[in-house]
């Protein structure tokens, strides 16, 4: 392919076919050639630093603010700089979308803005970019090529039918299968950009016409067209997580690289600063073969704009890779705290004691490619005045009108009980067995979210208002539904359904191991509904449990053998608030699929598809009958 073939394509071919010889690389020789790759994957709308770690170093336990797209960005120019005379590429591998505020009010507009700021020599697709359909995606990469960086979007296995928003005059209008990049020593390298099939399909929203094809067999084709191009040197940009990659490149043949999203993967060594490693799930770059026994080099950054993967690849003349080194870069604040261990608490230090340990720790520079690395980073200003200036319209956002409500959704946790009864139309809330229905209303709109879930799952306690009749705004949603909670879908069977129901009013009305009642915890549903026995021994409080088929909407009993599809938070998925039945569902990748959807944006999203609300059907509420501790029965 290199620009330095002592032999044409054609001749080479002619030679190999009088001499016999069986491999076409044998009397070829390329030119030798490095590239770094600086990566990134699944931001999901995480522009602002959400998060902090905690990390040891010199003996002594600090903690920072973590990540952040400014800090990421400015770990991209700083890379720019110090690779100013070499091959450099910037990809980041899908999953731009969703996930915040920023995402649910600007539907991606200020993503790509933040995205520019970087100037990423490809984007790779990932299944989030679907979840609202072909028409917004394609806003996303028409705000994306507004400027002058015009930012490659690539999805092999992506095929738009022509006429809809996404392939308006040919399948290729928006979505490429690769891009070229050429060294500066004239190298061409092909990126091919892959993304997942199923979970695209099932639980994000592209068109019936939009195709998504066998992922394996579409990244083969593409190798092979730029194969036949001369191009030897290929990355996969794979939006098909971690495993999947691995097992993806020994059945491949020609791939080189493969720098890759969807699973959230942190990859590296950081025993130094944690015991756990901060969870790191293998090496970076992971190193494995191809199905021709050639070397393949891995890497995935992690989520949230939390890290930064660097890679670099030498190539020898063989046009093999000879060698692959990198690090994760994890950018941290310039301000720290550090623990105080007679109060267990991490607190603000001297500035020049700050200042001292942040010296320190940006010596990990001169790491870089060696190890991974915590790296003080200051935002890059140009970035985070983009950032800025949507923050600053989330006020007028927030106060938009989506709906209208004709009735009062009292707030309840457990049934007998009341939160609002002091709110106009919940006086007597506590008298029915029905229990919230702002609960039961969450509830709806989780299932509304889900395209695969049978039924929904929510926690009283996660429903923090009553909703009042009159307007309702986005403010409403979020004063409803504050936290950063985000939909899980999980394959569970009707006996750990049961048990879960069980488990969760223990907590609520009696407590879990001495400890007091959490009534938070009480369950509410939509599509599942059961009578509720609290004057019951655990095991028998919640009974006759009904499942509503989601598309004739006929109740019948639960089928404990089965398996269902319930979509709840991620808080109480992991074992949270008493749920312990969920927590090794949870723990388990084949049996349970992030959405990224924020909780709160299926409230949005449904007050606004519905329009106005009014209080649903009796018979869909999850309590078909409920009698208290005290064998009191109350009210339908």
């Amino acid at each position: 392919m290199k620009t330095s073939l002592k032999l044409s394509a054609l001749a080479t071919s002619m030679l190999l076919s009088v001499t016999g010889c069986n491999s076409e690389t044998d009397n070829v020789t390329y030119t030798p050639v490095t590239i770094n790759i600086a990566h990134i994957n699944d931001h999901h709308s995480h522009l602002e630093a959400d998060t902090s770690q905690t990390f040891n170093f010199n003996g002594e336990s600090y903690q920072a603010e973590l990540g952040g797209f400014s800090r990421v960005a400015q770990v991209f120019a700083d890379l720019a700089q110090q690779y100013v005379n070499q091959n450099f590429l910037k990809l980041h591998a899908g999953d731009a979308l969703t996930g915040t505020s920023y995402y649910s009010f600007y539907q991606g507009a200020a993503d790509a803005d933040a995205m520019n700021s970087i100037c990423f020599d490809a984007f790779e697709l990932g299944n989030h970019e679907f979840d609202d359909g072909d028409a917004t995606l394609k806003g996303f990469i028409d705000r994306l090529h507004t400027g002058s960086c015009q930012t490659p979007v690539l999805a092999a296995n992506v095929v738009a039918k022509v006429g809809t928003p996404l392939a308006p005059k040919t399948s290729t209008d928006y979505l490429k299968p690769y891009t070229i990049k050429q060294t500066k020593e004239g190298v061409k390298i092909g990126i091919i950009g892959v993304n997942i099939k199923g979970k695209t399909q099932n639980s994000s929203r592209p068109l019936s016409t939009t195709q998504i094809l066998e992922e394996q067999a579409t990244a083969q084709k593409y190798i092979d067209e730029l194969k036949n191009q001369g191009i030897e040197h290929i990355v996969l940009l794979s939006h098909l997580g971690y495993d999947n990659d691995i097992k993806i490149a020994k059945n491949l043949t020609g791939v080189d690289v493969i720098i890759g999203g969807d699973s959230h993967t942190l990859l590296g060594s950081y025993n130094s600063y944690a015991t756990n490693n901060f969870g790191s799930q293998g090496k970076y770059p992971t190193i494995t073969t191809n199905k021709n026994g050639e070397t393949v080099c891995i890497g995935q950054a992690w989520e949230y704009s939390k890290a930064v993967g660097l890679m670099n690849i030498s190539f020898n003349d063989k046009g093999s890779v000879a060698s692959c080194t990198g690090s994760t870069i994890l950018p941290i604040s310039n301000t720290l705290q550090k623990l105080n261990t007679a109060t267990g608490k991490y607190e603000a230090m001297a500035e020049a004691t700050n200042q001292s340990v942040v010296a320190q720790l940006a010596n990990n520079k001169a790491y870089l490619l060696k190890q991974d690395v915590l790296l003080p980073v200051t935002p890059n200003p140009t970035t985070q005045n983009i950032i800025n200036g949507y923050k600053t319209q989330l006020s007028t956002k927030l106060a938009e009108k989506i709906g209208v409500a004709n009735d009062t959704f009292c707030l309840v946790r457990v049934p007998g009980t009341s939160n609002s009864a002091t709110k106009v139309g919940c006086e007597y809330s506590a008298k029915y067995a029905k229990g919230s229905d702002a609960a039961q209303l969450v509830a709806k709109a989780f299932l509304n979210a889900s395209l695969r879930a049978d039924f929904s799952l929510q926690n009283a306690g996660g429903v923090r208002e009553a909703l009042m009749k009159g307007d309702v705004t986005n403010q409403t949603a979020y004063t409803i539904l504050p936290f950063s909670n985000t939909l899980v879908n999980l394959n569970i069977t009707g006996r750990e359904v049961v048990a879960a129901l069980e488990d969760a009013v223990k907590n609520a009305s009696f407590g879990i191991d001495g400890q007091a009642p959490s009534t938070g915890a009480h369950p509410y549903a939509d599509g599942l509904r059961w009578d509720l026995r609290l004057n019951q021994d655990y095991g028998q409080r919640v009974v006759n449990v009904e499942v509503r088929d989601r598309n004739t909407g006929v109740w019948s009993p639960i089928d404990p053998t089965k398996t269902y599809v319930m979509v709840t938070n991620d808080y109480i998925a992991s074992g949270k608030d008493g749920y312990l039945t969920l927590a090794p569902i949870f723990a388990d990748a084949n049996r349970v699929e992030d959405t990224k959807l924020l909780y709160t944006q299926s409230l949005v999203d449904y007050i606004k598809k519905t329009g106005t609300l009014t209080l649903p059907n009796r018979a869909d509420y999850s309590h078909k009958s409920v009698v208290t501790k005290a064998g009191v029965t109350l009210l339908p």
